[in-house]
């Protein structure tokens, strides 16, 4: 690969991240400002749960439409141009169901985006095991830097959060068109809706180590979804508008803690992987029930935390998935996990996560300005996803077995 390629290639991917981490982050601090008054918190699990659907539906837009009849690069740029125009109009509503179909709209429009630009960027490497993870991780430095961007600026709860995305977009739409041509695939084979969600993998399910691990998978995207949904708001009454700073420290540990995967991967096996991980999740929501101001370090640690918690389980999963898959299905197989965890798994959390928030939360009438207040029962809130967690780790490793030919892969 060209070296003006892997700059080009890496500006696409910091772009791509800096976007979503500019506006997903914030979206919740945004909506208890602007949508006083209403119910607040069951409309955060739904605008949260748009992008559920979109991954639901994007494998479709992706693999029956976009694949065969356009140009990745050209649609990418399309898709974030409409993206920007719909950002900027969501800053306009001023009720919150009128925002969710805004998002819901916006989020077809960007998920796609994110096999889109995988796409691009596979097409140009000649090594793609070595090669797309120094492209890749410039995603996570572009959501790093939204946040610290965004922090900078003090606009935690801000409108202008999804200005500066739709800008990013915007300049990312136009960018697209300069990007290496990758041409539509040329392919005589049908292509169904079954095959595109991944149902070629179903094999997979043969194994009963498998099946039990991907239920497992979704069930643990529900105590995910809270974090996604409520740990800025949360957060931010303590960390006030340095937060998403502060949360940026999720994906600095991410970036650290991906580094170490395929050695421990090899050295303790997928069970213990996945024991860590899912252990992680139970830790970090006992840190945010019991942290406060005056014991900042629990939040702390449950914000860095998140390496462990999205490394050990979910990257972990990928690579688990494709060693028991094989070469002939190992596409069917990936998009069947992430339709699964990023997709079904985060609907059902995040709309279940909304209404666990509205039912801890109380409204008060400030005496002073007469505003209306919303206080959180955050400690009965956070408990309920550690409690979830704990059961899924429980009933996990009692479950999963698993031979020896899976813990290995090639580094």
């Amino acid at each position: 690969m060209k070296l003006r390629t892997g700059v080009l290639l890496s500006a696409m991917m910091f772009l791509q991240y800096y976007i979503w981490g500019a506006w997903y982050v914030t979206m919740g601090p945004y909506m208890d400002i602007a949508f006083k008054g209403e119910n607040v918190d069951v409309a955060k699990g739904a605008a949260y749960s748009a992008g559920a659907i979109a991954t639901i539906i994007s494998p479709f837009f992706v693999g029956m439409i976009a694949d065969r009849f356009f140009a990745a690069q050209k649609i990418m740029g399309v898709l974030h141009i409409v993206g920007a125009a719909l950002l900027v109009y969501a800053t306009q509503m001023t009720h919150t169901s009128g925002f969710y179909w805004v998002i819901l709209v916006y989020s077809l429009m960007y998920m796609p985006t994110i096999a889109l630009s995988n796409s691009v960027a596979f097409a140009q490497m000649t090594d793609p095991g070595k090669q797309f993870p120094w492209i890749r991780v410039f995603g996570t430095l572009g959501w790093i830097v939204a946040g610290l961007v965004i922090t900078q600026l003090k606009i935690t709860d801000n409108p202008m959060t999804f200005q500066i995305a739709a800008g990013a977009s915007a300049l990312l739409g136009l960018f697209s068109f300069i990007l290496p041509n990758t041409p539509p695939k040329a392919s005589t084979e049908k292509t169904s809706l079954a095959s595109v969600f991944g149902a070629d993998a179903f094999v997979l399910f043969k194994s009963n180590a498998y099946k039990i691990f991907f239920f497992a998978a979704i069930l643990i995207c529900i105590p995910l979804s809270f974090y996604y949904g409520f740990a800025g708001s949360y957060l931010k009454e303590f960390f006030g508008e340095s937060t998403p700073g502060k949360m940026s420290m999720g994906q600095m540990s991410e970036a650290l803690f991906i580094l170490a995967i395929p050695f421990l991967f090899n050295k303790i096996g997928v069970k213990n992987m996945l024991i860590l991980g899912m252990s992680a999740w139970v830790l970090r929501y006992v840190c945010f029930a019991y942290g406060n101001a005056n014991a900042t370090w629990l939040l702390y640690a449950g914000i860095i935390l998140h390496g462990i918690c999205y490394d050990f389980f979910f990257v972990t999963g990928y690579m688990y998935t494709e060693k028991k898959a094989g070469a002939q299905i190992k596409n069917a197989a990936q998009g069947l996990f992430t339709f699964a965890t990023y997709g079904v798994g985060m609907f059902i959390g995040t709309w279940y996560s909304g209404f666990v928030a509205a039912k801890y939360a109380t409204k008060t009438i400030d005496a002073v300005t007469n505003a209306e207040i919303i206080q959180h029962d955050w400690t009965s809130i956070w408990l309920y996803p550690a409690a979830i967690a704990g059961a899924v780790l429980v009933a996990f490793i009692f479950t999963f077995k698993e031979g020896k030919e899976t813990t290995s892969v090639a580094a």
